[in-house]
């Protein structure tokens, strides 16, 4: 089975939602149509831990961020997965988002 799982690209991208930059970076991994970005690129005021985790049968056990931006809750908007599967392991430390958050390039 194959997997779409592209290297680090190298053009900065800024992540939003509300008009609030809630991540940038050069670096991002690209899988499956998703774009990660660095966990260190986060602006982690606006990020808090979720009891959320889903599961993937080749990346493994994902985690979720609820964003709070300006009084406004998206619940589970942003994921990650703390220990991938070795098939995943280029988004170890990598986040993606969903749920209305844009990547604008």
């Amino acid at each position: 089975e194959m997997h779409s799982v592209t290297g680090v690209q190298t053009c900065a991208l800024p992540i939003f939602w509300n008009d609030v930059v809630l991540a940038e970076s050069e670096s991002f991994e690209t899988v499956e149509g998703n774009i990660y970005f660095p966990l260190s690129s986060l602006n982690p005021e606006y990020f808090t831990e979720s009891a959320t985790t889903t599961g993937c049968h080749w990346k493994g056990t994902s985690n979720y961020f609820t964003v709070q931006v300006n009084g406004k809750e998206n619940p589970d908007a942003a994921w990650y997965y703390s220990d991938p599967k070795p098939a995943a392991d280029n988004i170890r430390d990598h986040v993606a988002f969903w749920r209305g958050i844009e990547v604008s390039a």
